[in-house]
C-alpha cells in the first residue's frame, strides 16, 4: 500500500477505531499494538501518523525532528536509525510505503 504524507497522518492514533502506523525511512509499520507507547498520551506519541526517521536517528522527541529527512545525520544518528528500524522490523508488521 502506498502512502502520501497526509494520507499517513490520518494513522495517529487519534481514531480509536483506525490502526496506528509509524513510518520509519519511507517504511510504513502498523504500530498498533505498541498503542500504550504510539496512541494519543503514550511516550512515543509524536511519532503517530508520521515518518520519524530523523527523530529515531536523533534520539529526539522534538517536533522539528520528527520528519523523514536523513540529510545532514551523523554516521552515528544513522547507526541509531537502523536499530530502530531493525527492532521495528522484528516487531511490527509493514503495511505500505510514503510515497511523495
Amino acid at each position: 500500500m502506498e502512502f502520501t504524507a497526509e494520507q499517513l497522518s490520518r494513522y495517529n492514533g487519534t481514531n480509536g477505531s483506525s490502526p496506528i502506523y509509524v513510518a520509519i525511512k519511507g517504511r510504513v509499520f502498523d504500530v498498533t499494538t505498541g498503542k500504550s507507547f504510539y496512541g494519543p498520551g503514550g511516550d512515543y506519541a509524536i511519532f503517530a501518523g508520521k515518518d520519524a526517521s530523523r527523530a529515531l536517528g536523533k534520539m529526539s522527541k522534538k517536533e522539528e525532528d520528527v520528519s523523514p529527512s536523513l540529510e545532514g545525520l551523523t554516521e552515528k544518528e544513522m547507526n541509531t536509525l537502523n536499530d530502530w528500524e531493525t527492532k521495528f522490523v522484528s516487531k511490527y508488521p509493514v503495511v505500505g510505503r510514503v510515497v511523495s
